[in-house]
């Protein structure tokens, strides 16, 4: 299983347009299943996931631990991945102050 995870603060009121930009799992190799997870420093931060252009998760407010996601507690979403497919994350902070996301994906192939 590959993992990606990422913290980052998104300034207030404003969108990152996608955290996994340039990490080596960003693109899909194999048919896989590909599972979401994610927390944020304060509320009002929300997250949308794309997998091969398909919405997995669209503005979801993801819950305030402060701290990397756990697994399984913080589970968001699951899809399944086909070579070439695309994984895309973003977070919309719609707060006044800046925040601190947290994100984890994993990226499992399936052995087909």
């Amino acid at each position: 299983m590959n993992v990606m995870t990422d913290r980052q603060s998104v300034a207030a009121n404003s969108t990152v347009n996608n955290v996994l930009a340039g990490k080596l799992h960003e693109f899909v190799t194999q048919q896989s299943v590909v599972r979401f997870y994610a927390t944020a420093a304060a509320v009002g931060v929300f997250i949308s996931a794309l997998v091969g252009g398909e919405s997995v998760v669209q503005d979801q407010e993801i819950s305030a631990q402060n701290r990397m996601p756990i697994v399984p507690d913080d589970f968001i979403a699951e899809i399944g991945a086909l070579p070439g497919d695309r994984i895309l994350v973003s977070q919309r902070n719609s707060t006044g102050a800046a925040v601190v996301a947290f994100t984890r994906v994993e990226v499992e192939p399936t052995g087909q």
